[in-house]
Formats: structure tokens, C-alpha cells, sequence
């Protein structure tokens, strides 16, 4: 299955609570840590579940920093 992948900047102490809460959403992304010293985070977002991750998304944004980095395909 290809995904769309998206880059996100992400607080430090979040990104295990972030990883957690794609997981209970099953199915609709998978969340990769690219570089966990900058706390960059990648999603890899199943095709037409692209609307529930962003409706995820900005509902965290109100909590901790998440902030995209750019969108790339893979």
C-alpha cells in the first residue's frame, strides 16, 4: 500500500504520546521518528484517511507543538 508521508516538528517530550495516539487510531497512520534529537516525526498516512489525520492533528496542536516540516510521498 502506498502512503503519503508528512514531516512534522514535534515537542521533544510528546513525541511517545503523539506515537501513542496514531496507535489507538488503527490504521490511519504510522508514526516514524526521523530524527529524535530534533524531534522531527514522520506520518505515514494510509490513502483517504488523510481528513481523520489532520481532524487528529489539530486537536493535538491545541495541547503541544506540532508544526509541519514539508510533505513528501513514499
Amino acid at each position: 500500500m502506498k502512503t503519503i508521508g508528512k514531516l512534522y516538528s514535534i515537542d521533544k517530550k510528546s513525541v511517545g504520546f503523539v506515537k501513542f495516539i496514531f496507535e489507538a487510531y488503527d490504521g490511519i497512520a504510522v508514526v516514524e521518528t526521523i530524527d529524535r534529537h530534533a524531534s522531527i516525526i514522520k506520518l505515514h498516512v494510509a490513502p483517504g484517511c488523510e481528513t481523520d489525520v489532520d481532524a487528529v492533528l489539530n486537536e493535538l496542536k491545541k495541547e503541544i507543538l506540532i508544526e509541519p516540516v514539508s510533505d513528501i510521498i513514499d
